[in-house]
């Protein structure tokens, strides 16, 4: 997980809504079965990806705020953050292939 950032309230601005790059952040829980299918695919974006974009995870029981201002309300949730906004989303278990998709239309956006 070292491509990955692990962010909270404390450091989601500077690192998600400041970044230069996109960040996919993926909204999770460590009891949340789904969360843990899809984690060993997000960790090989982080490091597929590591020079187009950045990979950030938010623990959703620790950051509670977080997941209400940006409307989580089922996990695993991944946002697509460019210039500082969501411009795009993934909920529920997906593949690989989809997360990526998404990403690189982010990215090419």
């Amino acid at each position: 997980m070292s491509n990955i950032i692990i962010v909270n309230k404390d450091n989601f601005n500077e690192q998600v809504l400041k970044s230069e790059i996109p960040v996919l952040v993926d909204f999770w829980a460590e009891w949340c079965g789904p969360c843990k299918m899809i984690a060993p695919f997000v960790a090989e974006i982080a490091v597929e990806f590591a020079d187009k974009c950045a990979v950030a995870k938010i623990d959703v029981d620790e950051n509670a705020e977080l997941s209400a201002e940006y409307g989580i309300r089922g996990i695993p949730a991944l946002l697509f953050f460019r210039d500082g906004k969501p411009v795009d989303q993934v909920v529920g278990a997906v593949s690989k292939t989809v997360l990526v998709e998404h990403l690189n239309k982010v990215i090419n956006g």
